[in-house]
């Protein structure tokens, strides 16, 4: 798999290879999170990166879900980790959200590379294990995307909550870039960083200050700031150097804000 190109709007001497405006979620707050249905509102709002979360079903299909439990987002019931992948394509996965939406799935990984590929998007995969399967997930999901992935012209990002999803990650798939995720910088992010080969650090942009992101870069490490909703704070964060934002105000925050 060979690494994309650096992206136009990238900061001028910044590592990050990838779009600088991420959706979350694939369509932020104009769609159900986790569909494909969201990928194409993302796309059709310009969007050139998805961020989207990926877990095992008891059968070990890698699907769409951020919760460890199907409640939330669909017409189910149940913890993902004891349902068949069958059970969960069953559930209604966009009524909750609009009618207008009735009838979306939770997909499969394969079928939201196929959306990636027909749009033309990035991928930002964050591994979501449920409880107790953290290496066998990001294990199973490394190995699927380089499959899935290999004839996209833009290199997919991985991220993780989880040291040991991402460890499996890269064993499996080491020439796929990684992230690491936290809601609160820990005190051995350097460590942690360079055991998993991160190329970022993807951060509670509430967390963030100018001389944290200094510090970060200064390891040689990217940025990545979640969830930024509001431009003004999109652009008080560029102006600090983070590389890259995700958003779920998708309408507000386009692909081309930060240059």
């Amino acid at each position: 798999m060979n690494p994309t190109r650096p992206d136009p709007t990238s900061p001028s001497g910044s590592l990050w290879r990838w779009p600088r405006v991420v959706a979350h979620r694939g369509g932020g707050t104009l769609a159900p999170e986790n569909t494909l249905a969201a990928f194409d509102v993302g796309a059709r709002y310009g969007h050139r990166m998805v961020e989207f979360d990926v877990k095992l079903s008891a059968d070990d299909v890698a699907f769409l879900l951020h919760d460890p439990d199907v409640a939330r987002t669909s017409d189910g019931a149940g913890a993902a980790v004891d349902l068949r992948y069958d059970e969960i394509a069953a559930f209604d996965a966009g009524n909750w959200f609009d009618p207008r939406f009735a009838g979306a799935r939770m997909p499969t990984l394969a079928e939201v590379a196929a959306c990636c590929r027909a749009h033309n998007l990035a991928a930002n995969i964050e591994i979501k294990p449920s409880p107790g399967t953290e290496r066998e997930t990001g294990r199973r999901v490394a190995e699927l995307t380089t499959q899935l992935w290999a004839d996209h012209p833009a290199t997919p990002l991985f991220s993780s909550f989880s040291f040991d999803a991402l460890a499996a990650a890269r064993d499996a798939a080491p020439l796929i870039p990684r992230g690491l995720l936290a809601s609160e910088l820990p005190a051995d992010w350097r460590e942690l960083a360079a055991q998993l080969q991160c190329v970022a650090l993807h951060l509670n942009h509430r967390r963030l200050t100018a001389p944290l992101v200094q510090q970060i870069k200064d390891a040689g490490l990217c940025v990545f700031a979640y969830t930024v909703n509001e431009p003004d704070r999109a652009l008080e964060l560029a102006n600090w150097g983070v590389d890259a934002i995700c958003t779920d105000r998708i309408d507000l925050i386009g692909t081309d804000f930060l240059k």
